[in-house]
């Protein structure tokens, strides 16, 4: 199928971040033919960013012309979803405009599809915005790339408060309140740009993590012992509103290299282990100082990612349960690093970080 793509192209050093590109000046548009989309029909997109699809054309410049805030979201098509891409650290996520309802306007077998790499738009999830409900401002529900629904990311809070700044105009530093799957989250938008989510409490209790470990700390799982590919790992489990599995060290390593382990091979067999009756996100963690980590994660749901919010705020927490970090930490993701604090006055973690606009697009379903 040949496909014309608009491509709207903003140079990313022009790009003010505190007024996202609905708002920017110029871009470059172009006509080209896209290899065949599977089930997809043809889609436009304006990128901030070269967009995740392959592409066979020449490129044409043309003046430049400013992108309205309606030029994608507000639009209402049959059968066409409009939709922004966004990245936190590599981790990225389409994101669906969807404040006029409150069921999602695509089914998790479509999500799976707009997810796919080679013939998608290419994702490691899909993010809607909702009406708030029990008196917050938003909902947020993603739908995995394999089709599960998480109860949150860390990367898509910060993606989705980004978008709402898109779609509400906001500017400078504001706070928002956020229901989701986890419960109450509340981001802040930072004046550089990055945006500020307190996170809420950590779960320790292993029970409601959940995990089947036997709790070894007042109720908790710290370094409890866990047979996984015939070796003993040491495993702290903490629930940011998802369950996450922590691993420094094992038996025959104290102290991992993280950038040695074949995460495709073993995150798998941690995800679909047992001791997970609801599966579970891992993180492989190597300390450089007790406020420097570095982290690589097999998430539930997408594999192996290039950052995960919650997995860097259950890293610090579990790092301060095992005494081998400060509660203000620098965590470094391959995607990037974040700032996590787990503050002791209100036991809450707190995340920093980036989140990116990609492109605008619309696709037939």
């Amino acid at each position: 199928m040949a496909v014309t793509a608009d491509i709207a192209l903003l140079p990313h050093a022009s790009v003010n971040r505190r007024s996202l590109p609905f708002t920017s000046s110029s871009f470059i548009s172009s006509s080209s033919s896209i290899q065949q989309l599977r089930s997809f029909k043809p889609i436009a997109i304006c990128a901030g960013r070269k967009p995740n699809l392959r592409v066979f054309s020449s490129v044409s410049a043309q003046a430049p012309e400013k992108i309205s805030a309606t030029s994608f979201g507000d639009r209402t098509e049959s059968g066409i979803l409009h939709f922004v891409k966004y990245h936190g650290l590599g981790n990225d996520f389409i994101l669906v405009d969807n404040r006029d309802s409150e069921e999602p306007k695509i089914t998790p077998e479509q999500a799976v599809k707009l997810c796919d790499r080679n013939f998608g738009i290419g994702a490691d999830g899909v993010i809607f915005a909702l009406p708030g409900i029990n008196g917050t401002d938003f909902t947020m529900r993603i739908f995995n790339s394999d089709g599960s629904e998480p109860e949150m990311c860390g990367n898509g809070v910060r993606c989705f408060a980004r978008y709402i700044a898109e779609l509400e105009n906001l500017h400078g530093k504001k706070s928002f309140t956020v229901h989701t799957g986890a419960g109450l989250i509340v981001p802040e938008l930072q004046d550089n740009g990055k945006v500020r989510v307190d996170m809420g409490e950590p779960i320790l209790k292993a029970s409601d993590v959940p995990t089947k470990l036997a709790p070894n700390k007042d109720q908790s799982a710290v370094k409890a012992k866990l047979e996984v590919d015939g070796s003993t790992w040491n495993a702290t489990c903490v629930s940011m509103g998802n369950p996450h599995c922590v691993i420094f060290s094992s038996e025959s390593c104290e102290d991992l290299q993280v950038d040695e382990l074949n995460l495709s091979e073993i995150g798998p067999k941690f995800e679909h282990h047992l001791m997970f009756p609801a599966r579970t996100n891992t993180e492989f963690v190597q300390v450089f100082s007790p406020s420097h980590l570095k982290m690589r994660v097999w998430e539930r749901g997408a594999g192996a990612t290039l950052a995960c919010g919650t997995g860097a705020c259950a890293v610090v927490v579990a790092a301060v349960l095992e005494g081998r970090s400060e509660r203000i930490c620098t965590v470094d993701l391959p995607g990037g690093p974040l700032d996590i604090e787990w503050r002791e006055a209100d036991n809450h973690v707190y995340m920093t970080g980036p989140a990116e606009l990609v492109f605008h697009g619309s696709v037939s379903l």
